[in-house]
């Protein structure tokens, strides 16, 4: 089972606002959703957690770049919304190691990619696409250091567990406020 809210600070304190991520494919559209949020262009935290398996928290500031903190990676990636959040960049990976789409035989000739660019790919990821999967690491990825201005330190960050979103939003003064929503 999966929870995500938008925590939007403003003048007056934290905003909570459920929030259906059916529509969102991207981290850019993740980003827009959290700024239209905000309209003053204040912080906006997008926290999403998947029920004793991971949560992710991704920090907007205005029109800055998204920040990202993901609890679990390996395990993040076995779902659509953890997905979103594990982009290539995070993962410290190329973004063509790996794509499938590099497998495929689109140049027209009968035999694709010649054996010597198969080799090194394979000895490069792993073994292929395969390799690619298995290269997302157990354990948390990203910014630890998302939340630290807020008074949630990297190592309270790092042990939060099962119930993460709702420890983030005491830390921040805003559990009544997530419990609207929630």
């Amino acid at each position: 089972m999966y929870f995500a809210a938008l925590l939007a600070r403003t003048e007056d304190g934290w905003e909570a606002s459920d929030t259906e991520l059916d529509d969102v494919e991207t981290l850019s559209d993740l980003a827009d959703l959290a700024r239209e949020a905000s309209p003053d262009e204040d912080t906006v935290l997008v926290l999403i957690e998947q029920e004793d398996a991971w949560f992710g928290v991704v920090r907007v500031d205005g029109e800055e770049d998204p920040r990202i903190y993901v609890s679990d990676a390996a395990a993040a990636a076995r779902s659509s919304y953890g997905e979103i959040l594990l982009t290539d960049e995070l993962l410290g990976r190329d973004p063509d190691d790996g794509d499938v789409l590099d497998a495929l035989d689109l140049d027209g000739t009968e035999d694709g990619e010649s054996d010597e660019d198969e080799d090194d790919d394979d000895a490069e990821d792993g073994a292929g696409a395969a390799g690619s999967a298995e290269s997302v690491p157990h354990g948390p990825v990203g910014d630890a250091l998302i939340l630290d201005d807020l008074g949630v330190s990297e190592k309270e960050l790092r042990l939060m567990s099962t119930d993460a979103v709702t420890e983030i939003a005491e830390s921040l003064g805003a559990s009544e406020t997530l419990e609207t929503v929630r």
